[in-house]
């Protein structure tokens, strides 16, 4: 086997009839360029210059293998054309996946923007409960809450610490005190569903604390169950990560201790380097990430006495 450099290197002196001539074109010194030229006539076992007072002159051999050589460097080109203009390429289908809530809340004004900044990019928006398989190309992105998401081949980065709690509107607030103990939240109606996947954890954090019973109105659909609670209808359980920044929403109780579910951005490692992928997971990586550093207003929004 021979170095590509080397090939290139015959071909530059073939052209130039020197060494010194075929460094200046290559960049390189003229000692490098003869060291090639040797290297390359010992991987092959053939002389492929004549070492002349006036120059290098292409042996029999040496003439034989330059069009071929001419032939691999035009590929080589190619591929290099090709590759560059794949690398510039942010155009295509990019599938995301993630729960309702998180599609009805935080990214809507994301998604605006990244169309503004790559409109060759479209964006299928998937919200099933099931959880979709990346390795198997079910979805490219996945923006998913866990304490530690696993699966072959996943990469990706913790968005945020997003840990669910209570919440009810400004409105409900108002009109009533705010619950301290389980017995006051049991006095309250709760909004229950938003989802299997939402309600899953939803109902896991009701029946830790015994209030399963004090669901007052289901909802099918997470936008739902945010128009219940946004009307006053109750109080409901959501992940602070959208919630603690939502101006109609009023945190009831902190999160229970311990809690380490975060927000996570997944994909797959046989797509994270195709450029329009890439691009989706940097954009929505800087605008999380920027929603996750700002401070939680400090809202005073007096509960009723």
């Amino acid at each position: 086997m021979f170095d590509w450099d080397d090939l290139r290197t015959l071909l530059a002196v073939a052209e130039t009839g020197s060494t010194l001539a075929a460094g200046r074109r290559l960049r390189v010194s003229q000692t490098t360029a003869a060291r090639r030229v040797a290297a390359l006539e010992r991987a092959l076992g053939l002389a492929l210059f004549e070492r002349r007072q006036a120059g290098y002159a292409l042996t029999p051999a040496g003439e034989a293998l330059v069009e071929p050589a001419r032939a691999v460097a035009a590929a080589a080109a190619a591929v290099s054309e090709t590759a560059a203009s794949l690398s510039r390429e942010v155009s295509g289908t990019v599938r995301l996946t993630t729960l309702e809530i998180y599609a009805a809340t935080v990214l809507p004004p994301i998604l605006r923007d990244l169309h503004e900044a790559h409109p060759g990019i479209l964006i299928e928006l998937d919200t099933a409960e099931e959880q979709r398989d990346l390795a198997a190309g079910a979805a490219d992105i996945a923006l998913r809450t866990s304490v530690a998401p696993s699966g072959g081949g996943l990469v990706g980065r913790r968005v945020a610490h997003d840990p669910w709690t209570l919440y009810c509107s400004r409105d409900y607030a108002a009109r009533h005190p705010r619950p301290h103990t389980r017995e006051e939240l049991s006095a309250h109606p709760f909004i229950g569903g938003g989802g299997p996947g939402l309600w899953r954890r939803y109902r896991a954090w009701l029946q830790r604390l015994g209030l399963e019973d004090s669901v007052a109105m289901h909802h099918d659909t997470a936008t739902g169950l945010l128009a219940s609670v946004r009307a006053g209808f109750g109080i409901t359980v959501l992940p602070s990560f959208f919630a603690d920044h939502d101006p109609d929403l009023v945190r009831c109780v902190d999160p229970v201790g311990g809690d380490e579910t975060g927000l996570w951005l997944l994909t797959h490692e046989r797509v994270r380097h195709t450029p329009r992928v890439r691009a989706v997971i940097d954009f929505l990586w800087e605008r999380l990430t920027r929603l996750a550093r700002e401070p939680v207003p400090d809202r005073p929004y007096p509960w009723a006495s």
